[in-house]
């Protein structure tokens, strides 16, 4: 059997011990993927934890995707790995800009920052995680950075002041438009010889001569 096929197999299992919690699965590149109803991925994560066909023990991350086009623009994608099989699985959950994706902390405890991170990221909330806070960017940072939406040059910028002592926030302020800039690159077709290439093309003169 091919490793594909056994991936089918395990699919098929998964999906006939899970009913309509499971939306779909697909084999792609000799990887399981299983879309699951966002209400129900802690009981499809504790069967693929507990179950002896699966036996997923280990929560090798969650991460968030956004696709700004769709209804429920974010994805939550869990991926997990089974020691004991030598398997790993990807799950995901799609969900919008309000709607909560239920924390799988009580499932597997490494979730805990990644879901932090993931909420920080992109702003997806967890309900029921036991301390949801930033983790990568500062308190009182604004936004949430890995939306296909956020502004390349942020909602405010950081310095040190001098007067007050502290770093401040100030709004973002550009001193002319953003990468417009009229200068000539000097990777990208410039007139001048810059230091270094007329040995080039002295060598190249005297292979002409040759």
């Amino acid at each position: 059997m091919s490793s594909d096929d056994a991936l089918k197999d395990l699919g098929e299992h998964i999906v006939s011990k899970n009913g309509k919690n499971v939306i779909d699965f697909k084999v792609t590149f000799n990887e399981l993927t299983l879309n699951v109803m966002r209400d129900q991925i802690t009981e499809v994560l504790s069967f693929l934890r507990d179950d002896a066909a699966c036996k997923f023990v280990q929560l090798i991350d969650v991460c968030g995707v956004d696709y700004p086009e769709r209804v429920e623009r974010f994805e939550v994608v869990y991926h997990l790995l089974s020691m004991h099989h030598n398997n790993r699985i990807r799950v995901k959950v799609s969900t919008d800009e309000e709607t909560t994706v239920p924390s799988v902390v009580g499932i597997y405890p490494s979730a805990n920052w990644y879901e932090r991170e993931t909420w920080d990221m992109y702003g997806i909330m967890f309900d029921g995680h036991p301390d949801l806070r930033r983790l990568l960017s500062d308190y009182g940072f604004q936004g949430h950075p890995l939306r296909k939406d956020f502004p390349l040059t942020g909602y405010v910028e950081v310095r040190y002041s001098e007067e007050e002592k502290r770093v401040v926030y100030e709004p973002v302020k550009l001193a002319q438009e953003f990468r417009t800039f009229d200068f000539m690159s000097p990777w990208e077709g410039a007139k001048y010889i810059l230091p270094g290439d007329e040995k080039a093309d002295d060598q190249a003169d005297e292979g002409k001569k040759g």
